[in-house]
């Protein structure tokens, strides 16, 4: 039983090494990241407040309701950037603040289009703009979801491989004689 524990107190302390792999960016350049990103989400706010959709003569209602989500959109998005900027090593986290991107981005395409259609063509023109600028938020979340769970794909490999090794181990080890057991209880 003692072997057992020294293997796994020896494989426990090579969890640290597996914590960062070649392609994982550092916490502190992801973090900067996602600060990044939710400071670029926020410039859609005082866009959106210049958008009203009630004022439109003609448009379909759902603009409205629209925009609504689209808003309530954004500030999931930010409260789940945040999360992840706090805790970077979450991969739902991380995929939930990148479907999130891919919401905020298909709404915001098709408010777009009722805006330059209804309101203004230069505020539809602004908002591309901004749109365009977090497509490129988004593919760097994407391309750290990819290297996160191949990370993770391999510590998990790792520590499998160890616990084979481990049970492995334990299989050749000869079995206690019957009155040593006796022994050892009194």
């Amino acid at each position: 039983m003692s072997k057992l524990i020294a293997v796994l107190l020896a494989s426990a302390t090579l969890v640290p090494v597996w914590a960062q792999s070649e392609g994982l960016a550092p916490e502190w350049e992801v973090r900067k990241q996602l600060a990044a990103l939710v400071e670029h989400v926020g410039q859609f706010k005082p866009v959106l407040e210049k958008i009203d959709p009630a004022g439109w003569k003609g448009a379909p209602a759902e603009y409205g309701t629209q925009l609504e989500r689209v808003r309530a959109e954004i500030g999931y998005l930010v409260t789940t950037t945040q999360s992840l900027e706090k805790r970077p090593d979450r991969l739902t986290l991380a995929l939930e603040a990148y479907f999130r991107m891919q919401s905020v981005d298909q709404m915001l395409r098709s408010l777009e289009a009722g805006i330059r259609k209804y309101q203004n063509p230069a505020i539809a023109d602004l908002l591309q703009g901004l749109t365009s600028q977090a497509a490129a938020d988004r593919e760097q979340l994407r391309q750290y979801i990819v290297d996160l769970a191949a990370d993770r794909e391999v510590q998990f490999r790792v520590m499998d491989e160890e616990a084979q090794r481990c049970r492995s181990t334990l299989s050749r080890q000869p079995k206690p004689h019957p009155d040593a057991k006796k022994e050892q209880l009194k």
